[in-house]
């Protein structure tokens, strides 16, 4: 599968202008980091810098939560302390879980715009 994937990026590259070639080349697979590093550009940047900044609050709120569960001798303030952390460790979650959404969605357009030049490549050959 890797050789067909191969050709076909080579088959590409042939059909397009140079400039189209490098806007292409920017759309290759990214690892992980990339793809994190991808979440801090374009217009929602700031959102995902407040999403950290509000799993970073959540986690230490998490941390007091935890420490505080240790320190009761009530079992009301238990209970309390308890549902404390599971509600921290569920926002952490929702939180995660929407910026691998995101990362997710950039991927998906990288690929799509992949699939516009591959299209606008056969268009033009013709």
């Amino acid at each position: 599968m890797k050789t067909n994937m191969e050709d076909i990026d080579r088959l590409i590259k042939d059909a397009l202008t140079e400039e189209e070639a490098k806007f292409y080349d920017g759309l290759d697979e990214q690892n992980l980091f990339q793809m994190l590093g991808g979440l801090f550009k374009g217009k929602n940047s700031w959102l995902a810098l407040i999403m950290n900044v509000m799993n970073a609050l959540v986690f230490g709120l998490l941390i007091y939560c935890i420490i505080q569960t240790f320190d009761v001798e009530n079992t009301n303030d238990l209970i309390l302390w308890v549902g404390g952390v599971l509600v921290c460790f569920s926002t952490i979650s929702m939180l995660k879980i929407y910026m691998w959404m995101q990362m997710h969605r950039n991927a998906l357009m990288r690929e799509i715009k992949r699939l516009e030049l591959l299209i606008s490549a056969q268009a033009q050959k013709k």
